[in-house]
């Protein structure tokens, strides 16, 4: 006896479980196998259910679409991380296939006289290392790109930053390093950003990226970057800069045109520009690794007396203000869901 299957739905109403559904035409029954732990559970149900059923694969979906965004999901890995890895591999396996030496180390390590730490932390980063390891990120996502897929809004050519005239091969060589590094670094100087910024701004290249399924290539880093430090310094600082501030650090480009790619970019953005606190530490943190990967080294300095006190106060002053929290979080509601205070167990002497 075989059956033809008009329709076959898979969904996860929870991580451990996946569920294979067909309906068959001429008994209008679902029927399907649940796999759970090993096991495959056959079942059937009724089809006049089908419609309150799926609901649930459809939520699931957009659940696990929201969860392998990077830009908007603490777990999901950071694409330039993985774009990069390809490039670290074939670095080590060339070193070790020509046998090439470390050489004299030149990373300092911490002893038990001495202690070693950089000026970078995650509520302060060092700006000028900051810059670096986004533009290295940038480099990478140029280099390891699938496609050239772009946008009119974003192509040079069509939307010149300067008055001189864009090469008819400009679409076909990748810039380097160094390139981007100076092009960021002369609107971060210029426009007074700060490194929180940069991060900010890595965040929102890899969302647009991801909502308008575009690539970052030679035809339109420029304008995708500039876009990006723009929504930035708008968001995260203060002081935000004006579209005609960036008028003043390029000569050539109008507010009319700095206007209509942000709106363009906020747009793609689907009005998204919410940076969650976790999301940010993950890019901090894996700059971090790209920066070790790459051989780019924060400058390391022995913890001073002082310097050890500032951090001890700080470390107090963050975990003052988290009782607090807890404190007013206890006092405002004493239901389940709202317990949040740290509990300790007491201690039994005998």
């Amino acid at each position: 006896m075989s059956f033809h299957f008009t329709q076959i739905l898979i969904f996860l109403p929870s991580p451990r479980y996946i569920v294979l559904m067909s309906l068959l035409p001429s008994t209008n029954v679902l029927i399907g196998l649940i796999f759970s732990l090993g096991i495959l559970v056959p079942f059937y149900i009724p089809a006049v259910c089908l419609p309150k059923m799926l609901l649930v694969p459809v939520n699931r979906a957009s659940d696990l679409a929201l969860e392998s965004n990077p830009s908007d999901h603490p777990r999901a890995s950071t694409i330039f991380l993985s774009k990069s890895q390809t490039d670290v591999r074939e670095k080590r396996k060339s070193n070790h296939i020509n046998h090439v030496s470390p050489g004299q180390l030149t990373k300092k390590y911490s002893s038990c006289s001495t202690i070693f730490i950089d000026d970078s932390t995650v509520s302060q980063p060092n700006l000028r290392s900051t810059i670096k390891c986004v533009t290295l990120a940038i480099y990478y996502h140029i280099k390891n790109r699938d496609s050239d897929r772009s946008l009119d809004i974003f192509d040079e050519k069509s939307h010149p930053l300067t008055r001189e005239e864009v090469p008819d091969d400009y679409y076909k060589h990748d810039p380097d390093h160094k390139h981007i590094y100076r092009f960021v670094r002369t609107l971060f100087s210029a426009a007074q950003l700060t490194a929180e910024c940069a991060i900010v701004t890595l965040v929102y290249l890899e969302r647009l990226l991801t909502y308008a399924e575009i690539d970052i290539c030679p035809s339109n880093w420029k304008r995708i970057v500039l876009g990006a430090i723009l929504l930035a310094s708008k968001v995260w600082d203060d002081q935000a800069v004006w579209n005609v501030d960036y008028c003043q650090i390029l000569k050539d480009i109008t507010v009319e045109d700095m206007n209509e790619m942000e709106r363009h970019f906020l747009e793609l953005l689907q009005f998204n520009i919410n940076v969650p606190a976790s999301v940010y530490a993950k890019y901090y943190f894996d700059l971090r690794s790209l920066a070790d990967d790459n051989n780019l080294s924060f400058l390391l300095e022995p913890l001073s007396k002082e310097r050890a006190q500032k951090l001890e106060a700080i470390s107090r002053l963050c975990e003052d203000k988290y009782k607090d929290l807890s404190k007013a979080a206890m006092r405002r509601s004493f239901s389940a869901d709202n317990l949040v205070g740290i509990r300790r167990s007491n201690a039994i002497l005998s």
